[in-house]
This record gives C-alpha cells, sequence and structure tokens, in this order.
C-alpha cells in the first residue's frame, strides 16, 4: 500500500482535486478545510459533517501531519521560539511576538538557507531542503493551536511574517501554497495586509508573485551601494540593487495600495553614515515604502557589530526628514536567540557549508 497522503497544505484548489482523485464531491474541500484550520480538528473520525464512509476512507488513505515540538523556549519579553522537528530528522524555529494589538508569528520556508547572506546564523548552518507546504502551514496550524492551549485566546496569532529560516522565494510553489491557505476565507482567513513575505531579492520570482498572491512584501535591502551588498547579500551579484528595485516597482504597479518595506540591518561602520542615509533616500524615491532599521543582533563568528543607538537615531531622522516612513524594529527575544538574524535550527547541512565555517574558526 502506498504511505497515506498528507492533506495539511493543500490549498483548496488542491485538496478538491484530491477529493476528484477519491470520486468524491469539491464541496468535499471546503468541509475539510473548516475544520483543520478553523476548529484545529486533525482526527478524520470527528469531521461530523462528513459521511462515515468517506471518513473511514479517509482514515485509511489520507493523514493531517504536524511538525512535532522539540523545545519550547519563553523570552523575558513575552517573545515564544519553538524548535519543531520534521519527519526527516530535520528541525527549524518558528517565532511568536505579542504585542498590544497583534500576534505576530515569523515562518521558516526551508531547512537551513541555501543564500549566504554573511551577518545571518541561519546562512552559518548550511542548507538541507525546501520544506513542503504542509511545513510551512503546520508551523503556523500548530503554533495556533500551542497559544491557544497557553490561554492566548481564540485568535493569537494576527500577523505572519515568512521572515523566519530560508529564502522564501527559492521555495516558490510551496510557500505559494501556504499562503493561499492563510488568506482563504476557509482556512486561516487572513488579511493580505497582515501576510508579509520577506525576500532577499530574487526578482524573477517576485514578478510571479505579484501575479499570483497578493500579499505584501519585505525586502531585505541592507546596504545602498553593490559592492557592499554584494558582500552582505551575495545574491546582489545576481540581482544588482537597480535590477532589484525595477522588481519593486513592477510589484507595486500591480496594485498601487501596497507599499514595500525595505529591511536595512545596521551595521557599526559598514552601512550607517549619513551619506548611506541620502544616498538610501535616492534609491527609494517614487517607490511608494517603509523603512525598518534593524539592530544587528549578534551572531557567533559573524564579524559585524551593531551600530550605536545615537548612529541609528541620526540615520532614523535623517530618512524621516526626507519623508521616508522610517522606524527602528524593537529587539525582541534576543535572551534566547529569536531576534532577526538569530535563528538556527538543527539541519543537516549537505552543503558543508557549517563543516566549513567551524574549520575555518579552529
Amino acid at each position: 500500500m502506498s504511505e497515506p497522503k498528507n492533506l495539511l497544505g493543500l490549498d483548496r484548489s488542491a485538496l478538491q482535486d484530491y477529493f476528484a482523485s477519491l470520486g468524491e464531491k469539491a464541496f468535499h474541500a471546503r468541509q475539510v478545510l473548516q475544520w483543520v484550520y478553523q476548529r484545529g480538528v486533525t482526527d478524520f473520525s470527528k469531521m461530523t459533517d462528513l459521511r462515515l464512509s468517506l471518513r473511514q476512507t479517509l482514515s485509511e488513505c489520507a493523514v493531517i501531519s504536524l511538525p512535532e515540538v522539540s523545545r519550547a523556549q519563553h523570552s523575558e519579553d513575552g517573545t515564544r521560539k519553538w524548535l519543531f522537528r520534521l519527519a526527516d530528522g530535520n528541525s527549524i524555529e518558528t517565532v511568536f511576538i505579542p504585542e498590544e494589538d497583534r500576534g505576530t508569528l515569523c515562518i521558516s520556508s526551508q531547512a537551513g538557507c541555501i543564500l549566504t547572506c554573511s551577518f545571518c546564523a541561519t546562512a552559518r548552518q548550511g542548507f538541507s531542503r525546501n520544506l513542503s507546504a504542509s511545513e510551512i502551514i503546520g508551523q503556523l496550524l500548530l503554533a495556533d493551536q500551542l497559544l491557544k492551549n497557553d490561554g492566548f485566546g481564540s485568535r493569537p496569532i494576527s500577523n505572519v511574517v515568512m521572515m523566519g529560516m530560508g529564502e522564501p522565494l527559492l521555495n516558490y510553489d510551496s510557500v505559494v501554497s501556504a499562503l493561499r491557505l492563510m488568506l482563504d476565507d476557509l482556512s486561516f482567513g487572513l488579511s493580505r495586509r497582515r501576510v508579509t513575505l520577506s525576500t532577499a531579492g530574487v526578482v524573477p520570482a517576485m514578478d510571479r508573485l505579484a501575479e499570483d498572491c497578493p500579499v505584501s512584501l519585505a525586502v531585505s535591502l541592507h546596504a545602498v551601494r553593490d559592492s557592499v551588498r554584494d558582500e552582505l547579500v551575495p545574491l546582489n551579484r545576481k540581482y544588482p540593487i537597480d535590477v532589484l528595485l525595477g522588481a519593486c516597482r513592477r510589484f507595486l504597479h500591480k496594485d498601487s495600495r501596497r507599499r514595500i518595506t525595505f529591511e536595512y540591518v545596521m551595521l557599526a561602520g559598514v552601512n550607517d553614515s549619513i551619506d548611506d542615509a541620502k544616498m538610501l533616500v535616492s534609491l527609494l524615491q517614487g517607490i511608494p515604502s517603509k523603512v525598518n532599521l534593524i539592530p544587528f543582533n549578534p551572531v557567533q563568528g559573524v564579524k559585524y557589530a551593531c551600530a550605536d543607538a545615537g548612529v541609528i537615531d541620526r540615520f532614523r531622522n535623517e530618512l524621516i526628514s526626507s519623508g521616508l516612513t522610517t522606524i527602528t524594529r524593537k529587539t525582541r527575544g534576543a535572551d534566547i536567540a529569536a531576534a532577526c538574524g538569530q535563528l538556527a535550527g538543527d539541519v543537516h547541512d549537505r552543503t558543508h557549508r557549517s563543516a566549513r565555517l567551524a574549520g575555518k574558526a579552529s
């Protein structure tokens, strides 16, 4: 017999196709979506509006399989981080950040990361594989259940950011399937403004995303000169800044109500000068945008240091005085290594990058 099919991660269209393959009506997809994502029920026998024979068939040939919790950590500031173990032995990290007006879940898209950004802990772990749609949406479903069990209310997660481990646009199909489930009124029903995908700048996939899935976009810019960004974000050698910003303009052209968030990590003596700020203003001219300045969070083995608070303030004030909406992101979860750039799970590094870096360090 073949392995039971995991229905977790199938969007509405794919789930309808699955029921058609069983000779069943498409409306059963609606029922299952609501049971799983709105009621948190993963046992087919308890899906009481499905007829008994269909429940029995599903119990024999399908599953709703979630990741396992390997470790849960709670920060002093309320941030929570989970290490989720996958079926193949890889483990990924997922972070929940509670605030007064929202609860944001930061989700991973890869076990490790194929990119080699020089300031990021995940990059130092190397890369194992892309996550399936079920493993991506499973982080949201499992975190939702865990938070509800801990008394966070009936809807603890109001915002989702694809900013965890990995480059989402290099796992395009699985990520988009998961995003569609986040937006679908029959599943999580999140607003497109409350679901954000963060990319280092995979330009062809940015163009596809504008057509396929109307979520918010964040771009990890981090530098205003190609020579600097080539070091910080080596993907820049393939898609330099002017090409990346062209893709940003095309993305916005599809919906005039959109604006792009540009993420900019503040590194002492690297990208934090007033000249950098002025050039950033010039680069983003005409692009509806918001800038998130991110104080660099320490990563073992990484040579960079965070810009001083006063330097960050002057940089931010220069952007604001020039008309750019700018905030300095508050560091959350640093005491449990859950802050931006610190996520590092437990991955089977088939790139051998982690071993090479360890050898250099020794």
